[in-house]
């Protein structure tokens, strides 16, 4: 059976392209702290285009680790850590410090890949988490269910995509 192509992402000067295989595990929006800061913090880079959403959340598209290759412009990725004790990382494309990615040093099985760089169209977002970190004033969309931490729901499907990880393509 043919891997179900995926989308592009790009960042906004075009050196450098991602390309995802299969379906996407789901789309979310976080509320962490650390998103936030880790946002803020890339966002003030020279020329950098936004990060977090107007409401402070992040969005992303969580696929399985071996469905996300850098097919152009893998030299220019740099690996940005709010903390060095951070196990996540967030590539930013140097030519344009365009967000572009995050993964993680544990091991985990998935990558986030920031919505706003895919090209085409991305999943609606199955869920709004750790609302509790949401900034004083602040309203949630009501777009998708919220959490104020992990989503149960949404943990269920990223442990079953490590399941199926473990059978194949």
């Amino acid at each position: 059976m043919a891997a179900r192509p995926g989308l592009h992402a790009s960042c906004v000067c075009g050196k450098v392209t991602l390309e995802t295989r299969g379906a996407p595990i789901g789309a979310a929006v976080c509320y962490c702290d650390d998103c936030q800061a880790a946002g803020r913090q890339i966002e003030a880079l020279p020329g950098a285009p936004p990060v977090l959403d107007p409401d402070a959340g992040t969005s992303v598209v969580l696929y399985r680790r071996d469905r996300l290759s850098c097919v152009r412009g893998a030299e220019l990725l740099q690996a940005v850590k709010l903390k060095p004790t951070s196990t996540t990382i967030r590539y930013v494309a140097g030519c344009c410090n365009t967000a572009m990615y995050l993964g993680f040093d544990d091991g985990k099985h998935w990558v986030d890949v920031f919505r706003a760089r895919l090209e085409g169209e991305a999943p609606p977002i199955a869920v709004r988490m750790c609302t509790r970190f949401a900034p004083e004033g602040i309203e949630i969309p009501k777009d998708a269910p919220s959490s104020p931490g992990f989503s149960f729901a949404f943990i269920a499907k990223v442990m079953a995509a490590r399941v199926a990880m473990m059978f194949g393509p």
